[in-house]
């Protein structure tokens, strides 16, 4: 990789330019699609996450994609993530937050094991004002897990809100079934019952359960 520039070699798939963002390097790939790095025209770092052609073209992604980018935009506080861009109606969508260098928690107690005590008590503190941010605008995150939140030199930030929604929008689903990451479901989430900002809190708990070794591997099932 090129000195100064974190992330992957751009492979021969990938695009090199996206909406007139220039793609430096791929920083992450999930269920939805890749996230790139690259600049805004002022010079600011962002994550362009870029959604996968065979999702561009079915509507009810589209739909569900406009409602994260609806649920991120109306977030604001600390240690989340803020989006500056985006495009929900173009060909391929995509959605570019501003950069966060870091490691996902989820990589971090896999390469070092459990965290220090101290390490939690501040991993909790950041992530929870981050939610006390994510509930005020009336969201609930919904998958609250280890790779869905980064560690920073300015402590967590909170990411991803793929399938975060509002308590009374209309419940969206993959093929019918609960959306979310079992091992971190609050009990109501797993049986599909309504949720509120208190599954996003259980979440957190079982989180720090994992962060101190209390609970089993450091693995999170995967992305949505």
């Amino acid at each position: 990789m090129t000195a100064g520039i974190p992330g992957e070699r751009l492979g021969a798939e990938d695009p090199r330019e996206v909406a007139g963002y220039r793609l430096l390097a791929r920083i992450g790939e999930g269920g939805m699609g890749t996230v790139y790095l690259s600049r805004t025209r002022g010079g600011q770092p962002v994550a362009l996450k870029v959604i996968r052609r065979e999702y561009g073209g079915d509507p009810g992604f589209r739909r569900r994609f406009e409602q994260e980018v609806r649920a991120a935009r109306r977030v604001q506080g600390y240690h989340v993530v803020p989006v500056v861009d985006h495009d929900t109606g173009g060909e391929q969508p995509w959605l570019a937050s501003v950069f966060i260098p870091g490691l996902p928690l989820h990589e971090a107690l896999a390469a070092h094991g459990p965290l220090p005590p101290a390490s939690v008590l501040q991993l909790v503190g950041g992530t929870a004002k981050a939610l006390t941010a994510i509930h005020s605008a009336g969201i609930v995150h919904r998958d609250l897990k280890p790779s869905n939140i980064l560690l920073s030199r300015e402590g967590p930030y909170v990411i991803d809100f793929g399938i975060a929604r509002a308590p009374d929008a209309t419940q969206l689903t993959l093929s019918g079934g609960v959306v979310g990451t079992p091992q971190f479901m609050s009990p109501e989430q797993a049986l599909g019952e309504p949720v509120g900002p208190a599954t996003d809190v259980f979440s957190l708990g079982l989180i720090a359960a994992v962060a101190v070794g209390m609970a089993a591997g450091g693995g999170d099932g995967g992305d949505q």
